[in-house]
């Protein structure tokens, strides 16, 4: 099933864990419907400015976010978020082309390295109504986590 032109389904659910822990991984009809949102709003436009844009975290049913650690009010357990990277294209690059271009609920630019373009990844959300337009980088503090407004470079 296609998400978008250039996306499958398969592609936004694939999770080694999953396929590991033997984790079935397939989302609902709503879930399915806000990814397809997700899809057309941002991650496709991404796909048509950058080329080849890679799927690193898609979709994630409640059994495979618990095995990531993931938190339990996360967007990828609703189908509406997704982390990506375009080989070629700096993460910073990335996010601020999303920034400036696209409608969405919440942009990360996180673990982001200066002066290494490929580092990190970048999480980006949408919600068919009420988007934040939440600009943040995470990065990592005394071993800890932190979300600092905009896109830190």
């Amino acid at each position: 099933m296609r998400l978008s032109t250039n996306f499958t389904l398969a592609e936004f659910t694939k999770s080694q864990t999953a396929t590991r822990k033997g984790l079935d991984n397939t989302p609902g009809e709503e879930h399915l419907a806000n990814a397809k949102e997700l899809f057309a709003n941002v991650v496709q436009k991404v796909r048509e400015n950058f080329g080849v844009t890679v799927i690193n975290s898609g979709y994630r049913g409640p059994a495979l976010n618990e095995a990531v650690g993931g938190s339990s009010k996360s967007q990828h357990c609703k189908g509406e978020a997704v982390d990506i990277e375009c080989p070629g294209t700096g993460n910073y690059d990335v996010a601020k082309w999303i920034s400036e271009n696209c409608d969405f609920d919440q942009l990360i630019l996180e673990f982001y390295t200066p002066g290494i373009p490929d580092s990190g990844w970048v999480h980006v959300s949408y919600k068919s109504e009420g988007n934040r337009k939440s600009i943040l980088t995470a990065m990592k503090e005394n071993g800890k986590t932190v979300y600092k407004p905009g896109l830190i470079q």
